[in-house]
């Protein structure tokens, strides 16, 4: 007889299945062919929005060690001795993929030769993928910002759950299933909120480019200062280019980001005032990093309920100021 599809499955998800950015992946053998250590699960995660589909997806069954908190930059960050230690202490490991975590590369790479490793995007489709004029063929790792292209990954994490642990496999198709309700839910409330932002004003100005993903599922112009790493220095022309753009559209809300300085939102709003033109700073969004632990904005929901409210009461639209769940701590904007 052939292999189970599960099986299967497992081998294309573990064995460097091809994305960019991706680290080869090896399933840890099992004599039963499936979990045989004690409970919970001790996965680790690199960043917040892939901690939190691990935590939905694992309930009670996974115990969650992030690497990367509120306010960490993953472009930047490097692994250090303990994050290393703390890896290789876990059962398994999910990461981004797509190089968001570049320079912890490496250490997923080596650490995939003895213990799973899995990339959550990798069953995105790359026709959905965006690929930035001069990023040298690499795709932008932003996908969390659409909501329903993120809520693919909910896939790929449920089926190496189930793989990893086939006792609790019903569990975790539960729970993915649950999480996925609640993704779509999520998008067709940003699809509602930002239409409700006059057309004109349409236009979202950020630190770097984490939102192009977030512009193009919901309808907005999106302008970042830098580009979509923010190892990229922001020269003076784009500035200018930006400061043009805002005095010309009227456009009335910048944004900082909780993971980024902000001192080139500053220069606009300076450069803008300078031309007779007030921008007011509208909020900090979320982009590669969520909230604080223990906080609604510390999830996913909570992270991108965050910016599609502020953003929509910011820019002239229509939001309830707790935003979709009622639970956000504040939304800023205007009080619509």
């Amino acid at each position: 007889m052939g292999q189970p599809v599960t099986t299967l499955l497992v081998l294309l998800l573990c064995v460097g299945c091809g994305g960019p950015g991706s680290a080869p992946q090896t399933p840890r053998p099992s004599a039963s062919g499936g979990y045989d250590g004690t409970y919970p699960i001790k996965v680790i995660a690199t960043v917040g929005m892939v901690g939190d589909i691990v935590r939905s997806v694992g309930g009670e069954h996974i115990e969650v060690t992030q690497l990367m908190g509120a306010g960490v930059d993953p472009h930047l960050y490097k692994a250090t001795r303990d994050d290393v230690q703390t890896i290789m202490g876990g059962d398994a490991a999910f990461y981004s993929g797509l190089m968001l975590e570049g320079k912890m590369a490496d250490t997923l790479v080596k650490v995939a030769r003895s213990k799973p490793v899995f990339a959550v995007t990798e069953l995105i489709d790359e026709s959905k993928l965006l690929e930035p004029e001069g990023s040298a063929g690499h795709y932008d790792p932003h996908v969390w910002m659409d909501v329903s292209a993120w809520s693919r990954c909910v896939d790929v994490v449920g089926s190496a759950l189930a793989e990893l642990d086939p006792k609790h496999a019903d569990d975790y198709d539960r729970n993915a299933e649950s999480y996925r309700q609640q993704l779509m839910q999520l998008h067709e409330y940003g699809l509602k909120s930002i239409a409700s932002i006059p057309e004109e004003s349409r236009v979202l100005i950020t630190s770097h480019d984490a939102f192009n993903y977030f512009g193009r599922a919901y309808g907005l112009n999106v302008q970042g200062v830098q580009g979509i790493s923010t190892e990229s220095e922001a020269g003076l022309q784009r500035v200018n280019e930006l400061v043009d753009l805002i005095v010309g559209r009227n456009v009335r809300a910048v944004f900082v980001e909780s993971s980024v300085p902000r001192k080139n939102i500053d220069a606009l709003v300076e450069g803008a005032r300078s031309r007779n033109h007030k921008v007011l700073v509208g909020g900090e969004l979320f982009s590669d990093a969520m909230g604080n632990a223990g906080t609604y904005e510390g999830t996913y929901v909570g992270m991108l309920d965050h910016n599609l409210t502020l953003v929509t009461r910011a820019l002239g639209g229509t939001a309830p100021e707790k935003g979709l769940n009622g639970q956000l701590s504040h939304a800023g904007g205007s009080e619509k």
